[in-house]
């Protein structure tokens, strides 16, 4: 699988290398349900998101991103760039203003009232800049639309306090935790298809024929694709669902 640092290699580093690291981070923050960190971090990709398509109307990269004096102003100013791309010159113009408005004017707090708003503004910001780096990728990736779905898609899995990893060598750090759902955990820890003796060596696993059969059990429940044939494992998005939820019981535990 092409990585996503690759697909947005026409970007110079000092944008994408922080745009991988936010979003990365924003992700990690909503999927673990902490609201109030997620919205928070859209301001940062707001203003990377920015710089990058000015640099694109300028012809010429900033070597790192820079907040405009008036965000909305700005994005205003897009908006009669002739020459960019529809969705940099009017869709993602104004949807900038609206994370922005979330992070500073929200409050990213709120009191009273029976329905949590930062879950539904968190959502919100959530699903804009998930569309908005997929949008980047699709303008400037250098391999096919495949590709650069399949990159999007698994930089949305989230790392987790709950695995240890150093240099790739990962290990669910409670002793407790079913094997079931360590597969999972590892499983979504992870920014590519994982191989079954991967998860086996990350696990300490090591009957072969057991582990293939929960494996099987995790595929036919749809939370993974198990490609025996290859020994390879794809998260399925219920089985993302499903890790995030082990996540947040580990947390209330």
């Amino acid at each position: 699988m092409t990585e996503l640092k690759t697909l947005l290699g026409s970007l110079p580093s000092g944008l994408r290398v922080p745009l991988i690291q936010e979003y990365q981070k924003l992700t990690r923050n909503y999927m673990e349900h902490r609201w109030e960190p997620a919205e928070l971090g859209a301001g940062k990709i707001c203003e990377i998101v920015y710089s990058i398509i000015k640099g694109h109307v300028d012809g010429n990269y900033p070597t790192s991103p820079s907040k405009p004096r008036n965000m909305v102003i700005a994005c205003k100013q897009l908006e009669s760039e002739i020459s960019l791309p529809r969705s940099f010159q009017i869709l993602i113009p104004r949807m900038l203003p609206v994370l922005y408005e979330v992070r500073n004017n929200r409050g990213v707090s709120h009191v009273g009232g029976e329905l949590d708003a930062n879950t539904v503004d968190a959502a919100l910001v959530f699903t804009i800049v998930n569309w908005v780096l997929a949008e980047l990728v699709r303008v400037f990736h250098t391999g096919t639309l495949e590709e650069a779905q399949i990159a999007v898609d698994k930089l949305a899995q989230r790392g987790t306090p709950l695995v240890w990893d150093s240099n790739g060598l990962k290990k669910v750090l409670s002793p407790k935790m079913n094997l079931r759902d360590q597969i999972l955990l590892l499983s979504s820890s992870t920014y590519k298809d994982v191989s079954i003796d991967e998860l086996m060596g990350w696990t300490e696993s090591t009957n072969r024929t057991y582990y293939r059969k929960i494996l099987k059990v995790l595929h036919k429940e749809k939370y993974i694709h198990f490609e025996e044939s290859a020994g390879m494992i794809t998260l399925l998005p219920a089985g993302s669902n499903k890790a995030a939820s082990i996540v947040e019981h580990h947390a209330k535990a």
